[in-house]
């Protein structure tokens, strides 16, 4: 049967049923129950910055979501933990003054993977970005095909491979693609057994907005 559009919008309080089954497929076991969304946290992302809380649907039926909040990064000191950048997961430390837009999640159902979907996301918050005239949008992603590499690699190394595209990894490479550029790798970021609790900081930098004089090329 042929599908609608997808549209991309802000979450509401009316989507949180479906976006906690969105959680339910995209982070099965061995990812910790604990990380994931509830009820109380998409309330909050909803209420601090409505602009950052945006899901992709189609038909009707929410297929994937992402949260972002505001704050002021400083590249010379990347490393942080996924808990003290999120407020664990209520963001009540977005800064409206801030000048980076961090984006804390992403997830699309298994069933609609491939069509493009993640790199809407991307795009809706790359425009937000420029919108608000911000430096950048950073996050940190897991490299959950760490974990097949982990007796032979560091964390590094293995973040390494995969941005010189000698290894492909489920969530660095498609966001490679999206146009997203390496910062960092940050340990002990979450608790994830996959990726040895690391994650690899990425940044797409606003090409409209110079920063200590340079101006951002990407894609």
């Amino acid at each position: 049967m042929a599908e609608g559009p997808v549209v991309i919008r802000s979450y509401t309080e009316a989507d949180i049923p479906q976006l906690l089954e969105v959680q339910r497929e995209c982070f099965p076991p061995p990812y910790p129950e604990e990380q994931l969304w509830t009820p109380e946290q998409l309330r909050s992302h909803i209420a601090v910055f409505p602009a950052g809380a945006l899901c992709a649907e189609i038909d009707g039926k929410v297929v994937a979501s992402c949260t972002s909040l505001i704050i002021a990064f400083d590249p010379a000191h990347p490393q942080h933990t996924w808990a003290e950048v999120s407020d664990n997961g209520y963001i009540r430390t977005h800064n409206p003054r801030g000048n980076t837009l961090y984006g804390i999640d992403i997830a699309v159902r298994p069933a609609y993977r491939g069509r493009g979907i993640a790199r809407l996301l991307y795009r809706a918050r790359f425009d937000l970005v420029v919108r608000l005239g911000l430096e950048r949008f950073l996050t940190a992603s897991r490299m959950p095909g760490y974990h097949r590499h982990a007796g032979t690699l560091t964390v590094e190394e293995y973040a390494q491979r995969v941005i010189a595209g000698e290894l492909a990894d489920p969530v660095i490479t498609p966001q490679l693609r999206a146009g997203l550029r390496p910062v960092a790798v940050v340990r002990d970021y979450i608790p994830d057994e996959e990726s040895a609790n690391a994650a690899l900081l990425l940044e797409w930098p606003n090409p409209h907005v110079e920063v200590n004089g340079v101006a951002a090329t990407c894609q």
